[in-house]
């Protein structure tokens, strides 16, 4: 598979992009917050005129990686080519989750593994700090959590969403890399108001 960079864009064009949207939640069940976040940034991206694409984390099946030999392989699984021809096509990518135990849910955490092979990557088996083929790309990503936003940043310092930005996308080429934490969601009144606010995020594919 070849991974280009997006074209550069001028003009009117640049206005207009190509949008993936990751909706993170392992859980199909369609009352989870975070299929409706998903559901309104790309209701707001497509509204605009942007091109938006979606995967469904809960609706793809694909194995766990266990060993070295396994990562290193260049034939995943055609869940996780369909996933690698998707970043490939994108210009901006959106990444939704809940934080389970400090950090993504740990399916997710598989995706990202089995997705950012080596060989899809970074073009070899050796992984090269600063030679990631993802770059062009921008990524937004949005953490939902029971606890409030500002204990996650500073008790906690988001670790688990430094390391998402810093240590997997950063690392294959992504930036620049934007995050939008949403705390105390279980217990927050303005749920349909915090829909729209990532509605219009989805307008500016921001």
């Amino acid at each position: 598979m070849t991974n280009e960079a997006p074209p550069t864009r001028t003009g009117t064009e640049t206005s207009r992009r190509r949008v993936l949207v990751l909706d993170g939640h392992p859980d199909p069940d369609p009352c989870r917050y975070g299929h409706a976040l998903a559901a309104a940034y790309a209701r707001g991206a497509a509204n605009a005129g942007h091109v938006v694409h979606r995967v469904d984390l809960s609706e793809m099946d694909f194995p766990v990686l266990a060993t070295r030999e396994d990562w290193e392989s260049a034939t995943p699984c055609q869940t996780v080519q369909a996933f690698q021809t998707e970043l490939t096509w994108a210009e901006h990518l959106v990444i939704i989750y809940p934080l389970w135990l400090g950090g993504m849910p740990a399916r997710l955490k598989a995706l990202f593994e089995q997705g950012f092979r080596p060989d899809f990557a970074f073009g070899g088996t050796k992984v090269t700090p600063g030679g990631g083929r993802m770059k062009g790309r921008s990524v937004r990503i949005i953490v939902t959590m029971g606890m409030p936003g500002l204990v996650f940043r500073t008790v906690f310092f988001a670790h688990s969403l430094e390391a998402l930005k810093r240590s997997i996308l950063a690392l294959v080429g992504f930036g620049p890399v934007r995050d939008t934490v949403l705390g105390g969601i279980e217990t927050r009144r303005d749920r349909d108001r915090l829909l729209e606010r990532i509605e219009d995020m989805g307008t500016r594919a921001a």
